[in-house]
């Protein structure tokens, strides 16, 4: 029984491409996600009530 039916076509063996829910992250990366998120909040709610 052939159960590669999700190579389309290509070879895949060899790669070391990961999916993101599998990859670990650092608190570096948790950090620089918290400072974006600040700042797109200030963006879309801070300003908009300074400048009302």
């Amino acid at each position: 029984m052939d159960d590669h039916d999700d190579e389309h076509g290509h070879d895949v063996e060899g790669l070391d491409r990961v999916t993101s829910p599998m990859q670990s992250y650092s608190t570096r990366a948790v950090g620089i996600g918290l400072a974006v998120l600040a700042v797109g909040l200030a963006v879309a709610f801070a300003l908009p009530l300074v400048a009302a």
